[in-house]
């Protein structure tokens, strides 16, 4: 047998003790020449190594900086030991060059197609286990892709972040570096160390990284699935569900503020019991994803897999999901695809190059937010961004995903000047790349995952955000209707004796209605930034403010589409949102604010229980009243798409909503036929803080055309107040 080793020459072994070689497995690690084995291992400062197989043992010899090697007599050998001595201390480790790839061929084409929909499963560190002859092996392989590195390394707690000993090997053109690290296990902090093209190494936090340090601190963190699904019934029945055509009252929520001081878990009991009570059917969290700087309110991301570990694991977070949806409560999340932070430990500059972000310097940055926009054009970054929208629906059971900023997305010129965008190849100012990215994401998403929600924040008039993706459409179930939102709040700041000259903007939202799926949002962005909260934003004294909060509700609650107000709203916060406070829980002291609360909670069930309130279709709305702007009063009709004819009382309601600062009574509207109709709803009563102006809950329509109906009623119609008829039923 010959007894020396398999030569390297020594730049290369120099290259691999110090982790600077990018296919170390190639040097170290086992490998025959026919008659013997060679191993070779690095271990810096050690006095002695020993390679001990089923054979026996065998001494190493120091080969040149801190690489040790021996010669074993045997053709192959299949597992092996090392005893490693440090002065007067053995200990007995594993040799993670001894391991093949954890990711296949399978997986590195689809990486390299940009086609990976689970990328989750094999980028990142997982927990991998081992059987051999000398027993059970367990650890976490690495994984990262870094196309331009010249080297990789990982590093953390369990090597004092010294990576010398622990270089990736390179995986070809697929671009990722892979390395198992036998005895790392849940809990370790870890970073990639990245050698770029421009000789500088970099500590990088691991892109796929499914959990974090607690920030300030930025390392990622190994962890596994423990959480215990309970929520069998309800992905069951969401696989089957059309959410779009079902009631869907939505309750904004910032983690960090909603009760200061609570995590996951907590937010469990307290929050699931909340939002039940009040009666939403859906919550809808802010960013969640991890985030360095609390007050981005996580809309500059870092760690696009991660839970923020602010409130707890991610296993806390699974818990909570599962809680809401025990308690019947869909759960969506706001996801950020259109820019993130240039922290220089995160995705900015990756590999020493703009690999994550577009390298155009007129189409990489936001100017106004100081951000790096994706590059959308390359396809394993719409990978990395489709397969982080199904991780979230898939692996946390999430119900839809909020897209935040679709317009800085869609749009090349946005928030530029002249100069500072270039067009594209035809000439346009559409973003090509990232439309073709949104709407890979959207309908990849209805595919993989059917029942869930993807619900679009887009600000201009941009056509087709909600027709099919076959149809040219970008492919989303719902559109933020952002021109309701700021049409409506502009209107009720006006005083009510200046509202009629206003009075288009109140009734313009139905020109356009049913153009595209809408939700109606009074979000987090309407109580921040010195905007003042949705009380403060009526104008008058303490008690036409909350009588004008009331009849926005009531108007957003009756008005075709969905809704979503932010969390204190529900109970007429005065104070604006403070993402570092709680919120003003003593409002609820107050019986005024307790009356909205519990406006909203009756609001939620009519809307729930009546199908004419959740039919986005046109047939479901009719003008009773559109131009009575010297009453500032408007009426209309809700009706359920399948009605069969105006006598159908069963699914049919009367919205009657005066936004005067004084009662009209009497005041005659039309309905579709005479005959009781219940007041199934008035904004006024007295159990909502308000004056008591009603129609003692029945009123009485008679054969007298009115407003081109066969039928009205005289009626009393309530200050800054909503009344809602229903025909009454036997």
């Amino acid at each position: 047998m010959d007894t020396n080793p398999i030569p390297v020459t020594p730049e290369l072994l120099n290259q691999v003790a110090y982790g600077t070689y990018f296919s170390p497995h190639s040097i170290l690690g086992a490998h025959s020449d026919g008659d013997a084995v060679t191993i070779r291992t690095v271990r810096h400062m050690a006095d002695a190594v020993e390679v001990v197989t089923e054979h026996g043992t065998y001494p190493a010899t120091h080969e040149q900086d801190g690489v040790w090697v021996a010669v074993l007599p045997h053709a192959e050998i299949s597992d092996y030991r090392l005893h490693v001595t440090y002065g007067s201390q053995t200990v007995e480790t594993d040799d993670p060059y001894r391991f093949l790839p954890t990711l296949g061929e399978m997986d590195t084409y689809l990486i390299s197609e940009g086609r990976h929909e689970r990328l989750w499963d094999v980028l990142g560190a997982h927990l991998k286990t081992y059987e051999g002859p000398l027993g059970t092996v367990e650890g976490v392989a690495f994984a990262v892709w870094a196309p331009n590195a010249q080297a990789v390394r990982v590093v953390g707690d369990f090597n004092f972040w010294d990576g010398s000993g622990s270089a990736m090997r390179s995986l070809g053109v697929s671009g990722v570096w892979d390395l198992f690290l036998p005895g790392v296990g849940v809990g370790a902090r870890y970073k990639f160390e990245i050698l770029g093209p421009d000789g500088n190494w970099r500590q990088k936090a691991d892109p796929m990284a499914r959990a974090t340090e607690i920030p300030p601190a930025t390392a990622s963190v190994v962890t596994d699935l423990f959480h215990t699904w309970e929520d069998k019934a309800w992905m069951d029945k969401r696989k089957v569900t059309d959410p779009h055509k079902g009631p869907m009252s939505i309750y904004e929520v910032h983690i960090g503020s909603w009760r200061e001081g609570l995590g996951y878990r907590d937010l469990a009991e307290e929050l699931v019991a909340h939002v039940v009570a009040c009666g939403f059917t859906h919550v809808e969290f802010m960013p969640v994803a991890e985030h360095p700087f609390g007050g981005s309110w996580g809309y500059q991301v870092t760690s696009y897999f991660a839970p923020t570990s602010r409130y707890g694991t991610p296993d806390d977070f699974r818990y909570l999901v599962d809680k809401l949806h025990q308690a019947g409560i869909g759960v969506l999340l706001d996801w950020v695809p259109g820019h993130f932070p240039k922290d220089e430990w995160a995705l900015a500059n990756f590999d020493g190059t703009a690999l994550y972000e577009d390298p155009d310097p007129m189409r990489g940055e936001h100017p106004d937010w100081g951000t790096l926009i994706f590059n959308y054009g390359r396809r394993e970054v719409r990978n990395f961004l489709v397969a982080n929208a199904l991780y979230w629906l898939s692996e946390f059971h999430i119900d839809g995903l909020r897209v935040d900023a679709v317009a800085s997305m869609l749009y090349l010129d946005y928030s530029r000047k002249d100069g500072q965008w270039r067009p594209n190849q035809y000439g346009g100012r559409e973003n090509l790349e990232a439309i073709s990215f949104l709407q890979e994401a959207t309908a990849t998403a209805y595919r993989v995952e059917p029942g869930v929600l993807m619900i679009a924040e887009e600000s201009t008039a941009w056509p087709g955000v909600t027709a099919p993706t076959d149809a040219g459409g970008l492919g989303f179930g719902f559109k933020w209707n952002m021109g309701w939102m700021n049409d409506t709040l502009r209107y009720l700041a006006e005083d009510p004796v200046n509202r009629r000259w206003h009075h288009n903007e109140l009734t313009f939202s139905l020109v356009y209605a049913f153009s595209e799926h809408f939700l109606l949002p009074i979000s987090h962005d309407e109580v921040v930034y010195g905007k003042g909260s949705v009380l403060s934003k009526m104008p008058g004294d303490y008690w036409r403010q909350l009588a004008g909060v009331r009849s926005l509700f009531a108007y957003q609650w009756t008005h075709p589409g969905k809704q979503l107000i932010f969390m204190g709203c529900e109970f007429g916060q005065g104070g604006e949102w403070n993402a570092q406070y709680s919120l003003d829980w003593w409002h609820l002291d107050v019986p005024e604010h307790a009356g909205i609360m519990q406006l909203v909670t009756d609001l939620n069930k009519l809307y729930t229980d009546d199908p004419a309130l959740w039919c986005d279709d046109h047939r479901g709305f009719e003008w009773i009243e559109s131009n009575d702007a010297d009453h500032n009063t408007i009426a209309y009709l809700r009706k359920s798409a399948d009605i069969d004819g105006e006598s159908d009382g069963s699914r049919i309601l009367a919205v009657i909503v005066n936004f005067a600062g004084n009662p009209h009574d009497p005041y005659r509207v039309g309905l579709p036929f005479a005959g009781e109709w219940e007041e199934v709803l008035n904004t006024d009563s007295a159990e909502y803080g308000g004056s008591g102006v009603g129609n003692l809950g029945v009123v009485f329509a008679e054969d007298i055309p009115w407003m081109g109906r066969p039928a009205s009623v005289e009626m009393r119609v309530p200050p800054l107040g909503a009344v809602v008829l229903r025909p009454k039923r036997s």
